[in-house]
């Protein structure tokens, strides 16, 4: 379990994420809501390059970043709005894991079989306002975690 006392520690770990991450891997964030998801992968697309603030894909559903704005590219995905899975054909998500990277929210709104691969994260709010992440690990990741 890694604590995540507030947000400057959730973009820290973000970052800490982007420094591992490569080409075809997926990331899922599941939490409630607020449970700092977005921010996590704020952080991550501030360490791949992103200059300001990463908008919330909510109502998009998926925010794209290419090169040069970011050194790989990551499609960052809400599936909160999800509510089938013959949905995510019309995202095109596999495709662009040939050359970039997915970062998941919600990814509970479709079957696991969908990102079978993925490193999933999941957020939970202690009572104390701090967050506690805990990790499923596959074995794409083996080597890459735990972040140092």
């Amino acid at each position: 379990m890694i604590d995540l006392p507030d947000e400057a520690a959730a973009l820290a770990f973000g970052q800490r994420l982007a420094s591992v991450l490569r080409p075809g891997d997926a990331v899922t964030l599941s939490g409630p809501l607020g449970a700092g998801k977005t921010t996590i992968a704020r952080g991550l697309l501030a360490a791949l390059g992103l200059v300001g603030e990463a908008p919330s894909p909510s109502y998009a559903i998926v925010q794209s970043y290419a090169p040069p704005e970011v050194r790989l590219p990551v499609l960052h995905v809400d599936l909160y709005r999800i509510e089938e899975e013959g949905e995510l054909l019309e995202l095109g998500l596999d495709d662009a894991r040939y050359d970039g990277a997915l970062v998941v929210e919600w990814p509970e709104r479709v079957a696991a079989h969908v990102f079978p691969d993925a490193l999933r994260l999941t957020l939970i709010v202690a009572a104390d306002g701090a967050r506690r992440l805990t990790a499923e690990v596959p074995t794409a990741w083996e080597g890459r975690w735990p972040l140092t």
